[in-house]
């Protein structure tokens, strides 16, 4: 199990912009046509937060997870700002890419707010007209807002084919004013823009347009900091309560500490995990099941591959090069003869081999030092206590599924290639003959499966160990030729996962390891 959890770590590549920005009306929004100022951004808050400002075309930024990632499930994304600014970046973008991260398809709302007339949204304005005739302006805003709330949630389920979102798994995710956008759709959406879930996190409750809450099951999160200085926290418990007793599901987290408009900003204190706790929250609704997840997700359920790949991101934090996994079994070999030693060196092919066959490896006085998972640069920082302190006659590396699988950064064929040539170099500093055995055939990472066909890669790399054996004089162990098919893959009878040997091929590989040695 821990082999096959191993090789699942990935290492998130997140999309850093928007793949497409929809504008929600075809031409100017309705009740605002006569707008005609300028949008602008501003900085000088004091708070190194960018924000937008004279927002009059109400737009989606969208952010889509990879195919393989893809749970089905959607949410929109309604930035804080008073209806004075938007938030865009820590309450919107990061938001929407740690989301498509986790699966889920996320749409940023950039929806209609105040009109700024100073030159900087953050100088104060000055009052103009009685307090009536500004309430009602404000009121206006709101409600535009709404419109385009509404707007973004018709759209997003009109257009889920599309995007490939379930149309019965849209939420709608608001911070601070983004808070009372979610909460108004909430309350005035008819079937065709009714979000199925809602997030208000630190929602302003007391300018909310409505408050039926939905017949239909509509589960809710919300967060708050119990410090939020606006008093957004009696606020929220208010919101959960009342959709408590409505008979809606419904979860409230209330921190010590925080502040306002937090969102996605780290400060150092237990509140900068709430977005975990929404991901936990969003997979006991059953939105965070992957439509096409892979072989080790199907065998073993996905909340455990994910907790696995977490354990491994730990473990390399850690412990880089895995030096504690044979310190004992090394411990063990000290005073035994060395004369006729053989170490094989490698990833989780090496690792089940040893395992799967021990009369193979006691009989030929082979030693398996392999690791699931690891790449070029892990192998070379073990290879010292796992190769040289064994004192054998020879070593047989075998390296470079996982290099071109990226399972510890972007693959570099010449870096491969150098770390190879590197523990090359420290055998023949100690009398180690060594044998460089070929990267075995694959087409496809089960756990990698973005990245495509990489076979291609895999060829011209045994090409470079090929060359680099005879350019060193050593022996050169072609597995690849013997094992592979027509698409310089492997067939299901030598490997059922496309990379993983059976004992077929193991067998295989057995009789030209020794053919090789001999």
């Amino acid at each position: 199990m821990q082999q096959l959890l191993t090789i699942l770590l990935v290492l998130a590549l997140q999309p850093s912009f928007a793949q497409e920005v929809i504008k929600l009306y075809d031409g100017p929004a309705p009740g605002s046509e006569d707008w005609d100022w300028s949008e602008g951004k501003a900085h000088d808050n004091g708070l190194d937060v960018e924000v937008i400002y004279n927002v009059t075309t109400p737009t989606l930024e969208v952010y889509l997870p990879s195919k393989f990632k893809a749970t089905g499930t959607a949410v929109i994304i309604a930035p804080g700002g008073g209806f004075r600014v938007l938030a865009m970046e820590h309450e919107g973008r990061e938001v929407a890419r740690w989301l498509a991260e986790k699966g889920i398809a996320a749409f940023v709302l950039k929806y209609r707010i105040g009109h700024t007339t100073t030159g900087s949204p953050f100088e104060p304005e000055k009052p103009t007209g009685d307090r009536q005739a500004r309430e009602e302006q404000d009121a206006l805003i709101v409600e535009m807002a709404l419109a385009d709330g509404l707007k973004a949630m018709e759209y997003v389920r009109a257009n889920s084919a599309k995007y490939s979102v379930k149309p019965d798994q849209i939420g709608f995710l608001g911070f601070s004013a983004g808070g009372t956008v979610t909460l108004s759709v909430a309350y005035n959406a008819e079937n065709k823009n009714r979000p199925n879930f809602i997030a208000p996190i630190y929602a302003y409750e007391a300018a909310v347009i409505g408050g039926q809450v939905p017949t239909d099951t509509t589960p809710v999160f919300i967060t708050v900091a119990g410090d939020d200085e606006y008093g957004m926290m009696p606020m929220s418990i208010n919101i959960y309560e009342k959709w408590s007793a409505a008979g809606q599901p419904a979860e409230l987290h209330v921190y010590e500490r925080g502040g306002h408009g937090f969102g996605m900003n780290q400060q150092g204190l237990p509140i900068d995990g709430w977005y975990e706790r929404l991901a936990d929250w969003l997979r006991s609704h059953g939105l965070r099941k992957k439509r096409n997840p892979n072989k080790y997700e199907i065998l073993y359920g996905e909340e455990k591959v994910e907790k696995g790949q977490q354990m491994n991101l730990i473990q390399l934090s850690n412990d880089f090069g895995g030096r504690d996994r044979y310190r004992a079994a090394n411990a063990a070999l000290k005073g035994k003869p060395a004369k006729g030693r053989v170490v094989l060196i490698g990833n989780s092919i090496t690792d089940a081999w040893a395992r799967l066959d021990t009369n193979f490896f006691a009989r030929n006085n082979f030693v398996g030092r392999g690791i699931s998972g690891q790449t070029s640069p892990q192998l070379l920082i073990r290879f010292r206590q796992d190769v040289v302190d064994l004192q054998p006659e020879t070593v047989v590396i075998h390296i470079g599924t996982n290099d071109v699988a990226e399972n510890t950064g972007p693959y570099d064929r010449a870096f491969t290639l150098g770390n190879i040539e590197s523990m090359i170099d420290l055998a023949e500093a100690y009398d180690i003959d060594v044998v460089l055995a070929s990267v075995l055939p694959a087409t496809q990472f089960q756990w990698r499966r973005e990245l495509g066909d990489r076979s291609a890669d895999i060829v011209r790399l045994n090409e470079g160990i090929q060359q680099l054996a005879a350019r060193r004089g050593l022996r050169y162990l072609d597995y690849h030729s013997a094992l592979k098919n027509d698409q310089n893959g492997m067939d299901k009878d030598l490997a059922e996962d496309g990379v993983h040997p059976t004992t077929k091929a193991y067998g295989l590989m057995g009789k030209l390891l020794v053919k090789t040695l001999k």
